[in-house]
């Protein structure tokens, strides 16, 4: 069996890297390092003062040498900044201006770690641990605590920072994703349920969470069924606001991004995995119903099977005048594009 080097020559370019694919499939620009066995999820950091070094952090979901590790806009991987080893992490999100202590605000990267039952939270960038070691989720249910998706939420007014989770299974007729608060104490991090909430099909599983912040939604992907809509301020309650993505999949619904055009515009893109593409959906409704969510393009791409992708709308560098996107790609990698090769084909 071939074994591949953790930090495998980077793949700069579509030209020398990519498999043959379907004329009308969009490309990507770069192809990251491979991890050493099973990619998962991405999440991009934005730098604060510096966007050309931000970075693209992805899981390896190992069972027992599962890590997060960090690439740079070309995809390379940086040998210092990783955590590593973790017990089969799956998903992961970003939050900015954490109010660690008194003094000290800090960008936080938040992980599942399914073998181990729990979240685990990074300081960025260098991803060092503020947790002690992780934060057990599901505890009520200790038979259902195989942690896959999270997505954190931060309120606007509050400053508040969640995590919502989502699990491999749930007991028959309960609750499926789980909502902690994150507190600062005395430099580390701990948590407090706030809610259990969300509508589950019974087939297959939930994994993809997205949140956005700014109109406070809570999206996520019921596999074999649709995507879920919900309010992310746990004080507004436990409602179902819309199912959408219900028709036209080839198998699961996976990753969810959301790239905002304006302060309520935009698009929410989501994995039609078995298809190798992404349905994008608007991210606004209508004057007589705000959570409809229309379909709008369909957009083939070269990652195959993915599973979690994350997309910025900021200007990064020349490679990225308009943000990036970010699909995991089966191959133990993950594929970086251009927003305005997507955008060619939102017109």
């Amino acid at each position: 069996m071939k074994i591949y080097p953790i930090f495998a020559l980077a793949l700069a370019t579509l030209s020398c890297s990519a498999p043959a694919h379907k004329q009308d499939e969009i490309k990507p620009q770069y192809i990251t390092d491979q991890v050493l066995h099973d990619s998962d999820d991405p999440a991009i950091w934005v730098h604060p003062t510096d966007p050309s070094q931000s970075l693209i952090l992805g899981t390896d979901k190992h069972e027992t040498e599962g890590g997060l590790y960090a690439f740079d806009l070309k995809g390379k991987m940086n040998p210092e900044w990783k955590a590593f080893p973790l017990k089969r992490p799956n998903n992961v999100d970003i939050a900015y201006g954490f109010q660690l202590d008194s003094t000290n605000r800090i960008d936080v990267a938040v992980c599942s770690e399914r073998g181990a039952g729990g979240i685990r939270v990074f300081k960025l960038p260098e991803l060092t641990p503020i947790d002690g070691g992780g934060l057990s989720v599901f505890e009520d249910t200790p038979e259902y605590n195989q942690v896959m998706g999270v997505a954190l939420y931060k309120n606007p007014q509050t400053e508040e920072l969640f995590a919502i989770a989502s699990r491999k299974a749930a007991p028959e007729g309960e609750p499926y994703l789980y909502q902690y608060q994150l507190i600062a104490d005395s430099g580390k991090v701990r948590h407090e349920l706030v809610r259990k909430f969300g509508a589950y099909s019974g087939t297959k599983e939930i994994e993809a969470i997205a949140v956005d912040a700014a109109l406070g939604y809570i999206y996520y992907s019921d596999e074999h069924f649709g995507v879920r809509k919900y309010y992310a301020d746990p004080e507004r309650g436990n409602e179902e606001l819309s199912v959408f993505g219900t028709e036209g999949f080839a198998d699961d619904r996976e990753g969810i991004s959301i790239y905002k055009t304006g302060p309520d515009t935009g698009y929410l893109l989501v994995s039609d995995q078995g298809a190798h593409q992404f349905r994008v959906y608007s991210r606004s409704g209508t004057t007589e119903n705000p959570h409809l969510h229309t379909e709008v393009a369909i957009l083939p791409v070269t990652a195959q099977s993915s599973d979690g992708s994350e997309v910025v709308a900021d200007s990064l560098n020349p490679d990225f005048p308009k943000g990036l996107f970010v699909a995991m790609s089966d191959n133990k990698t993950f594929e970086i594009y251009d927003w305005r090769d997507l955008a060619e084909r939102l017109k």
